[in-house]
């Protein structure tokens, strides 16, 4: 079985601005997430990004501008990350298992690059992301943002993308 890392969007591989971010010139890569990206597929893991886009339900933006943003993170840090999953659904019009704190992007992810739960992470920055990684049975990191700033969901917190990426192969 493969390691996986299932890591979240907006406050992790790109700076989270309190609200939907869509636009090229709002998302900004932080220092760090490329090189951190290339030393964890270095390492062997599998990287699956599970991020919830609701913003597509509500008319925001498009399916083809989540992908464009995502071939940003792609390019910068030489194509490091496997899968895109993405929950288009938004909970104000319609119930769903993918988005989260539901686990089925999570279950999907590790399924996709036939990992195990035991050996993989979920990075996130909201108790939701969490949550979900709980869900699973994934070991959970919370990098404090906008949105949370601790959580009991967490086994651990680190501050940057690095620090996370630092503890995950110091536990090998």
């Amino acid at each position: 079985m493969n390691k996986c890392i299932l890591l979240d969007r907006d406050g992790v591989l790109n700076e989270e601005k309190g609200d939907y971010v869509f636009l090229e010139s709002d998302f900004v890569i932080p220092e760090g997430v490329p090189e951190g990206l290339k030393m964890l597929k270095a390492a062997g893991f599998k990287m699956v990004v599970v991020t919830n886009q609701g913003g597509i339900a509500k008319g925001l933006y498009t399916r083809e501008e989540v992908k464009k943003l995502h071939n940003k993170i792609q390019e910068a840090s030489g194509f490091s990350i496997d899968h895109l999953l993405y929950a288009p659904l938004h909970r104000d019009f319609s119930k769903t298992l993918a988005s989260k704190p539901g686990s089925l992007m999570m279950e999907r992810g590790l399924a996709l690059v036939g990992a195990s739960s035991e050996k993989s992470w979920l990075i996130g920055d909201a108790e939701r992301d969490l949550i979900a990684g709980k869900k699973v049975g994934v070991t959970t990191i919370l990098i404090p943002t906008l949105k949370e700033k601790e959580s009991a969901f967490a086994d651990f917190v680190c501050f940057s993308f690095l620090e996370a990426v630092a503890l995950i192969l110091s536990k090998g």
